[in-house]
């Protein structure tokens, strides 16, 4: 029975995951769905007598076969690559039949996913994760999402401060040079920053914790892994993406309601992993800020080794 770990190349996060379960002699086969159509080939069927669907994946260098596939760690396949001759609107209808075909062959596995994509795509939306962080007796910080420059002015007129966290819906805006997505930092944000530009899509705007530090708190599976985030530069204090350098890093322990309120909300969003970064204001009061459904974790060198044996763990026992 063999791990499948969906990749593009170039996956740091992915190699200690494969080389922990090499360790325990543990079949892996990695591919990259970006491969198919022109470096990897499908053939399944299904039929009167056939449930679920039978057949191999054929990769440049080795084979394998559907009903081998114990469990599959999703991490971050590239996108359908096409032959150059193929025009952009032929293109366009290939990338589609490849999605629903290649894609929908994969995702209907019946095994253990870590995570699903259906599920992943899901959490990654913040009002669906917030909504769900609420439901489950976590606390979030007050939050509007709109497109009503009035509405955002009011609210954040009403926040202590009258300051607001704004930050992308979890999307990356592309570059003004090359088109290549770039990340959208969290920044601060007043009434009077609030202009007109702000009808022209969806803007999310939270009110801003003052805070000790951040947590990083990683769910695999029934397991919890913590550390808080100490920011040394005033970049990271407004966003610890902005600049990791200036981080430390403590292991700590998960209060009970908390670890509580994220069971509860892996549960519900169907995810075997997700990382999860909480505000932890100068009292102790935790609030949920985000969900990452394929969040990163070996960048907390005291939890690397820890979660990197979960996830073997986990695609192990492949119980779904």
């Amino acid at each position: 029975m063999t791990v499948l770990v969906l990749t593009r190349p170039q996956d740091a996060t992915a190699d200690l995951v494969i080389a922990e379960l090499n360790e325990r002699s543990i079949p892996v086969h990695r591919l990259d769905p970006g491969d198919f159509p022109e470096a990897l080939t499908m053939a399944a069927r299904i039929g009167p007598h056939r449930a679920p669907w039978e057949g191999v994946l054929r990769g440049q260098h080795r084979d394998v076969s559907l009903g081998d596939i114990r469990s599959v760690y999703y991490r971050r396949p590239g996108a359908h690559r096409f032959h150059p001759d193929m025009s952009e609107q032929d293109a366009r209808w290939a990338r589609a039949e490849a999605q629903a075909g290649f894609g929908g062959l994969l995702y209907s596995l019946p095994c253990l996913w870590v995570n699903h994509p259906h599920h992943n795509t899901w959490a990654t939306y913040p009002p669906v994760a917030l909504a769900a962080a609420a439901r489950s007796g976590l606390s979030v910080p007050r939050t509007l999402i709109t497109n009503d420059p009035v509405e955002a002015r009011e609210f954040v007129s009403a926040l202590p401060g009258q300051v607001a966290a704004y930050k992308a819906l979890g999307t990356a805006h592309p570059s003004d040079r090359d088109d290549r997505p770039q990340a959208l930092w969290t920044t601060q944000v007043r009434p009077d920053e609030i202009d007109e530009s702000v009808r022209r899509t969806a803007h999310q705007f939270q009110e801003w914790v003052a805070k000790a530090h951040e947590v990083r708190l990683t769910a695999v599976g029934p397991s919890l892994f913590a550390a808080e985030i100490h920011a040394g530069s005033d970049a990271a204090r407004l966003d610890f993406r902005a600049d990791y350098d200036s981080l430390t890093y403590k292991p700590c322990e998960v209060p009970e309601r908390i670890a509580r309120g994220v069971h509860m909300l892996t549960f519900t969003l169907g995810l075997q992993y997700a990382a999860l970064d909480f505000l932890v204001n100068p009292q102790g009061r935790w609030y949920l800020i985000d969900v990452n459904p394929n969040g990163q974790w070996g960048f907390i060198p005291d939890l690397r080794a820890p979660i990197t044996q979960a996830l073997a763990d986990l695609l192990e026992r492949a119980h779904p």
